[in-house]
């Protein structure tokens, strides 16, 4: 075995300050996670979410691909330290408050910034997929805040 392979393989077998653990490197089969409803306290429409994760401290970062049916969307939201969406299906539209909503399609990646209050999910009349990515802190990766209006989905903001 090559030595960069072993010292690859020695590192991977360890957390960090820690001793080797089997507990290192996990792998979550598709299909073994069940789908969930978005909640209705905090999605307006048919919205599922699959394969969502959250890893144990000291890690913070979670996240799950999210499918909006046509219409659907999240309520007003916020993120502690922000959040990256990647758009893989579909067509939606993300809004930040006081700002015109925007298009995104698959291949998009999107930045909302801590602290930013906004909302994403699908267009009128095509469904959307996205992948959405957080950190939590002190165990909270979103602050759910009060749902997008119908006339507020409506509104271009342009």
């Amino acid at each position: 075995m090559s030595m960069l392979l072993s010292a690859l393989m020695s590192m991977a077998a360890h957390v960090p300050g820690g001793e080797p653990t089997r507990d290192a490197l996990s792998i979550t089969r598709a299909g073994t996670v069940p789908s969930s409803a978005g909640p209705a306290d905090y999605f307006t429409g048919t919205v599922r979410i699959d394969g969502g994760f959250q890893r144990p401290a000291p890690a913070r970062v979670g996240g799950a691909v999210v499918t909006f049916e046509p219409g659907a969307r999240t309520a007003w939201h916020t993120h502690p330290l922000g959040q990256t969406l990647i758009v893989t299906a579909g067509v939606g539209w993300v809004q930040q408050w006081g700002q015109p909503r925007q298009q995104i399609r698959p291949g998009d990646s999107v930045w909302i910034a801590p602290g930013v209050k906004h909302w994403h999910g699908a267009i009128a009349d095509v469904a959307m997929t996205h992948i959405a990515i957080a950190e939590a802190v002190d165990g909270s990766p979103v602050t759910w805040l009060e749902k997008v209006s119908d006339a507020q989905y409506a509104e271009t903001g342009e």
